[in-house]
């Protein structure tokens, strides 16, 4: 396909804007190749694509402070999405889940994911 996905279709109805993101650094799938476009996403997922975005907006992503380091499964958050869930916490696009965790793993509800779009749309 275009994006380069095994699993993206070039018909899908998606496809043209998995391609677009993929092609600008957005999105970057999966190390076996693929985007598992039908699978759902996970919170860390999110933040990732949020602020992959947010670079290539040219918006300004350096953050200060240790926010994240609160959270009492701050050390679940995989490798390539810790800068991202640290920008995140900081510019108050995702919280913790009430418990003190955040959650990163965890699938993003669509009441997570409709805050989180709400929450860096007001914010950049």
């Amino acid at each position: 396909t275009k994006s380069g996905f095994w699993d993206v279709p070039e018909d899908a109805w998606y496809a043209p804007a998995i391609d677009w993101a993929a092609r600008q650094g957005i999105l970057a799938g999966y190390e076996d190749g693929s985007a598992k476009p039908d699978e759902n996403i996970t919170r860390e997922q999110l933040a990732s694509i949020l602020y992959r975005y947010a670079q290539y907006k040219g918006y300004d992503t350096a953050q200060g402070g240790m926010a994240i380091r609160e959270f009492t499964d701050y050390e679940s958050i995989s490798d390539y999405a810790m800068e991202a869930m640290a920008w995140a916490v900081n510019g108050d696009i995702i919280n913790g889940m009430g418990d003190g965790a955040l959650n990163p793993q965890g699938d993003a509800t669509r009441a997570q994911v409709a805050q989180m779009l709400m929450s860096f749309s007001e914010t950049w």
